[in-house]
């Protein structure tokens, strides 16, 4: 009997190409990113939008602060120091008042930051051998800008006195001149008084986008917005009839966000709460149309909130939340002069910690009313050119 052994192949297998399909995969990426012209916006021209705001628009160096004065005297001696502050870099004077009262209403409108009220009896008790000294408002909602203001002030009187000590043989033990600053509406500069009210407003601006691009653009993809699309409901009462539910939510927001604002971080509100809901108003429905506008663009949920997120950044670095917008080039301040963001800042911070009435912040609430019109009426020709 012969012995039939199975023979077996000694071969080594063959050795499998760890990259093998590289290529393929490599093309099929490039394709669909080259495709997806949204992703590839925020992923490349985004950061580089943001370095350019960063690095050009924003100034921590407090300059040119808006300035109003009030001269009770009308001096030689009171000329003298008002023209300290008109060649300083650090103040721009905006306006000059004729009474205590439109002083002080200049700083609580916020149309001025700082105000200097130079007493009748500056002349003469310099020319006494007394100490003058002159009062300097200090609008303390912005931290920033009240510190430096302070400080400067505090500077241009010693500069004052010392000249006028050099200037004059004297055995004087006291300063000629003397700044009086008194910081109003945040004394304690806190910085919750600061950034709690503008942050509401951001807050407000990416909850009304968000929550009605996102949940519009969801629809879209289940096909529920498709087969209302099919019902006699009409483009204009349906985009309405999106709109009003937010509004209200949006307004239930503003509340709860207020009222921790007051409870849990005690920061004080001064001004009438019906005023600032009543201009509210236009920014909200500004926001939302924005939204719909989003909605209209964006084709999957992930467009959405990548739009929606791009219209934070400009909000929040050019709106004056942080850094205020008098230190930027003139090409940023007109670019935040489009910017909702900023009216509403305005509003918020006017109201509660400066108690602003409507005569202070009418200009801002008819901006914000001209702005809801136009992006009501653009969402709507672009929701129905979307409809139909």
């Amino acid at each position: 009997m012969t012995d039939r052994t199975p023979t077996t192949n000694h071969r080594p297998p063959a050795r499998t190409n760890p990259f093998s399909g590289l290529i393929p995969v490599l093309r099929k990426e490039a394709i669909h990113i080259s495709r997806d012209r949204m992703a590839l916006f925020f992923t490349v021209i985004m950061p580089m939008l943001q370095m350019f705001m960063i690095g050009f628009a924003i100034n921590t160096n407090v300059r040119r602060i808006p300035t109003a004065v009030y001269d009770a005297a009308q001096t030689q001696e009171s000329r003298r120091l008002l023209d300290r502050f008109v060649n300083s870099d650090d103040f721009k004077i905006v306006k000059y008042v004729f009474s205590e009262e439109e002083l002080n209403r200049e700083v609580i409108a916020g149309r001025a930051r700082v105000g200097v009220k130079i007493p009748p009896d500056y002349s003469r008790r310099l020319l006494a051998g007394q100490t003058a000294s002159y009062l300097v408002l200090v609008d303390g909602s912005d931290s920033s800008v009240a510190g430096s203001a302070v400080n400067v002030s505090n500077a241009i009187a010693l500069r004052e006195s010392l000249e006028r000590s050099l200037s004059v043989t004297s055995s004087r033990q006291t300063l000629p001149v003397e700044a009086r600053p008194k910081v109003l509406f945040n004394p304690d500069s806190k910085s919750a008084n600061f950034l709690i009210p503008g942050m509401i407003a951001v807050l407000m601006q990416m909850m009304t986008v968000l929550m009605t691009a996102i949940t519009i653009v969801r629809e879209r993809e289940r096909g529920t917005l498709d087969q209302l699309y099919m019902t006699p409901v009409k483009p204009l009462g349906l985009m309405v009839g999106k709109i009003v539910p937010y509004a209200v939510v949006a307004y239930v927001e503003v509340l709860i966000l207020l009222f921790f604002m007051r409870w849990a971080f005690g920061v004080p509100i001064r001004g009438s709460i019906g005023l600032l809901m009543l201009l509210i108003a236009p920014f909200i429905l500004t926001m939302l149309g924005i939204g719909l506008l989003v909605s209209t663009r964006a084709q999957t949920y992930q467009e959405a909130t990548q739009m929606a997120f791009g219209t934070m950044m400009p909000s929040i670095f050019l709106s004056g939340y942080i850094f205020p917008i008098d230190t930027m080039p003139v090409q940023f301040q007109v670019i935040s002069s489009f910017i909702p963001t900023t009216y509403l800042i305005q509003i918020f911070r006017g109201v509660i910690l400066r108690g602003a009435e409507l005569q202070d912040l009418w200009q801002q609430g008819l901006i914000l009313t001209a702005m809801s019109i136009v992006m009501i009426v653009i969402a709507a020709l672009r929701f129905r050119k979307k409809a139909g």
